[in-house]
């Protein structure tokens, strides 16, 4: 099962493995038989960024490339302008910093490229122009294969989009969060990108973990919601309204014999627009109950009935 990743011709499966607890909660050993499980369920689009783990992340997966999964059988992603110094977020998305992201990233990797290449965020401190010409350069060099952006909003990636069109480089790509607890994106980026023809990759499709019921009774420990390493991650959905919508899930879930997160996910990979949600998980159980949300298609009531409750 593959989908296009817009109008691009790289074809990515459904649903993408994001990284951005490896080398925090996720260890090594943990992060490879996460590899080797997304791979055997059918993977292929794993997600990093030069900043997950404090660069852990991408030196973890570029040691199980090839060793432990062949590097052609994965489209490799990752992303750049955001770092953490002294537990400081930074953002640089200059040409300059860009540019010495990605060649750190390779490195990290051990690979000469990588499949798609992100800038990841906005900033209004650079010319939209200048953070653009790094992605010229990466693709003109072939460091990169397919450049994109991630959360821009719907103006922000058509004005992208339509600047590197004109250096005849598409932009294939737009990694945002987009959940049933988070639906701005349907307002300008899904229109843009269906218009435009650039996929949709969604980012903590599980509403930060709302949607898989974990929190309906309190904040377990372990969680993300508990964890020193993301704190905050998921406060922003554990109001009333995303409570109605995660029981909403269950109650769905419990009809069709799934479990809750494979509804959500199943929701959001069927949307206008989207290529691939990207799951991190933090166990093998959690990552192998995502992949089940690969053979689940929602009946049409059960849809609308959560289009209606999430509204």
């Amino acid at each position: 099962m593959r989908r296009r990743l817009g109008s691009s011709g790289l074809s990515v499966t459904p649903l993408a493995l994001g990284t951005m607890l490896w080398g925090n909660a996720v260890d090594r050993h943990e992060a490879g038989d996460h590899l080797r499980a997304f791979v055997d369920g059918g993977g292929n689009l794993v997600d990093t960024a030069y900043g997950y783990g404090g660069g852990d992340a991408e030196t973890i997966l570029g040691a199980l490339l090839d060793g432990t999964v062949p590097r052609d059988d994965l489209v490799v992603c990752t992303k750049a302008g955001i770092s953490r110094a002294r537990g400081e977020r930074r953002v640089d998305v200059s040409r300059r910093g860009l540019m010495a992201q990605l060649e750190t990233s390779l490195r990290r990797l051990g690979t000469d490229h990588v499949d798609l290449w992100l800038v990841h965020t906005w900033s209004d401190d650079v010319p939209l122009s200048e953070t653009l010409s790094a992605l010229e350069w990466a693709a003109a060099s072939g460091r990169a294969r397919y450049v994109g952006v991630s959360n821009y909003s719907g103006w922000q990636s058509a004005r992208a989009f339509s600047l590197l069109e004109a250096a005849r480089i598409p932009l294939v790509a737009n990694e945002i969060e987009y959940s049933l607890v988070c639906r701005t994106p349907e307002h300008e980026v899904a229109p843009a990108a269906t218009g435009l023809g650039f996929g949709l990759l969604p980012w903590s499709p599980l509403g930060r973990g709302v949607l898989t019921g974990k929190y309906r009774n309190g904040i377990p420990s372990g969680s993300r919601a508990a964890s020193d390493d993301f704190p905050g991650f998921a406060s922003r959905f554990l109001g009333e309204q995303s409570a109605r919508v995660a029981e909403a899930v269950a109650m769905a879930a419990r009809g069709l014999g799934v479990k809750p997160g494979e509804v959500a996910l199943a929701w959001v990979r069927d949307r206008p627009g989207v290529a691939a949600p990207i799951v991190g998980a933090r166990t093998l159980t959690q990552l192998r109950s995502s992949l089940a949300s690969l053979e689940l298609v929602l009946p049409e009531e059960i849809v609308a009935a959560l289009d209606d409750v999430s509204a």
